[in-house]
C-alpha cells in the first residue's frame, strides 16, 4: 500500500482518487477550491456505487469504507506529508503548474514521486530542477474507474526506476499503461481522436451526412473491430498489400483544419452545450446525473464483455 496525495479535487482528480483507493493505496485529496473539494465525496460515493453494482468494485465497500481510504485536507502541506506519489491533477494552464511545483518542491517529501494528469501541455520545463529526477507524467482518461489506458512519459531527467514503480503501480490496479518515447501533445489515443474529430466535423459541415448518420457508422463499422483489432492488428488481418495500395493510389485528401465549425458555433450560441445543458449535437432530456450513470453503465458492460472476449493485438509482439 502507497500514501498516495492527488492535487485537484475537479472531474479527473477525484476519479483517479477513487481508482487509487479501490486498489488499496490510502489517499488523500485537496483542491484550492473548497466547493469542488467539497462535491468530490458524493462524486465519489456515487461512481462507488455504480462500480459495486457492476461488479468492478468489492460489495464491501461502502461510503464509510471510501471515506477512510479518501481523506479530504485543506492544506497542500497536509496532504503531501508522508506520500510516496503525489499526482497533480489541476487546471491545465502553465501559471497554475509552475507556480504548483514551486511549493511542492518546498513542501514535498523527499523521496516523493511526482506524477503529472496533462493532457496538452509539456510540463517538463516548467519542474524544478529539484524536482526533475523523480517527474513523470500519467496521463488518465475519463472516466477513469472504467478507461484502463494511461499514458507514461518519463521526464528527461527522470529516474529509471520511479517509472517502474509507478507502471507496476497501474498494472496492479488493473490499469493499462503505455510509456511514449517522448512528450508530444495530446499523446496517442487524443492525437487519433483528434485526426477523427477534424473528419467528422468536416464530413457534418459539408453536409455528407448527418451527425447521427455519421455516429452510426463509427458504432457499426470502426468500433466493432477497434476493440479486438486496434489498427495494425486489423491491417494485419486485411494484409499489408493492399493498404499499401490503397496509400499509392490515394485520390483523399484529410480536411484542412479550420478555427470554426458553422454548425458547432451555432449549437454553442443556441445553448446546446452537450449534456449538461439538455442537449448538443442530440437532445438529452432529463436529469444529467441519471445520463452520466447510464453511460458508466454501459462502459462497464461493454468493459466486462472485451475481457471476456479477449483482443487480438498486444504490446509484447508489435514492432
Amino acid at each position: 500500500m502507497a500514501r498516495v496525495a492527488v492535487i485537484g479535487a475537479g472531474t479527473m482528480g477525484h476519479a483517479i482518487a477513487l481508482v487509487y483507493a479501490l486498489g488499496g493505496h490510502q489517499v488523500r485529496l485537496t483542491d484550492s477550491n473548497m466547493m469542488t473539494l467539497d462535491k468530490a465525496q458524493g462524486l465519489m460515493e456515487a461512481a462507488l456505487a455504480t462500480l459495486v453494482e457492476g461488479g468492478e468494485a468489492p460489495p464491501d465497500w461502502t461510503s464509510a469504507h471510501l471515506a477512510q481510504m479518501v481523506t479530504r485536507h485543506f492544506s497542500l502541506e497536509e496532504t503531501v506529508e508522508g506520500a510516496e506519489l503525489i499526482i497533480e491533477a489541476i487546471i491545465e494552464t502553465p501559471n497554475a503548474k509552475a507556480a504548483l511545483y514551486r511549493q511542492l518542491e518546498a513542501c514535498a517529501p523527499a523521496e516523493a514521486i511526482i506524477a503529472s494528469n496533462t493532457s496538452q501541455l509539456d510540463i517538463f520545463p516548467l519542474i524544478p530542477e529539484g524536482l526533475q529526477s523523480r517527474t513523470l507524467i500519467t496521463h488518465w482518461y475519463t472516466p477513469p474507474y472504467l478507461v484502463d489506458l494511461v499514458d507514461v512519459i518519463a521526464g528527461p531527467q527522470c529516474e529509471a526506476e520511479h517509472v517502474t514503480t509507478v507502471t507496476t503501480q497501474l498494472r496492479e490496479m488493473g490499469k493499462q499503461p503505455i510509456g511514449l518515447k517522448k512528450f508530444v501533445p495530446g499523446y496517442v489515443a487524443n492525437r487519433i481522436q483528434a485526426a477523427i474529430g477534424l473528419e467528422v466535423q468536416a464530413l457534418l459541415d459539408e453536409g455528407v451526412a448527418s451527425a447521427a448518420e455519421i455516429d452510426a457508422a463509427i458504432i457499426h463499422g470502426l468500433a466493432l473491430r477497434i476493440p479486438i483489432l486496434g489498427f495494425y492488428a486489423k491491417a494485419d488481418f486485411t494484409g499489408l498489400p493492399l493498404m499499401q495500395a490503397i496509400k499509392r493510389n490515394n485520390s483523399y485528401t484529410p480536411p484542412t483544419p479550420k478555427a470554426q465549425s458553422p454548425i458547432l458555433d451555432k449549437l454553442i450560441t443556441d445553448g446546446r452545450t452537450g449534456v449538461l445543458a439538455g442537449a448538443g449535437y442530440y437532445d438529452w432530456p432529463g436529469d444529467a446525473a441519471a445520463l452520466f450513470e447510464a453511460r458508466d453503465r454501459k462502459l462497464m458492460a461493454l468493459k466486462q464483455a472485451l475481457r471476456e472476449i479477449g483482443t487480438m493485438a498486444g504490446l509484447e509482439r508489435t514492432l
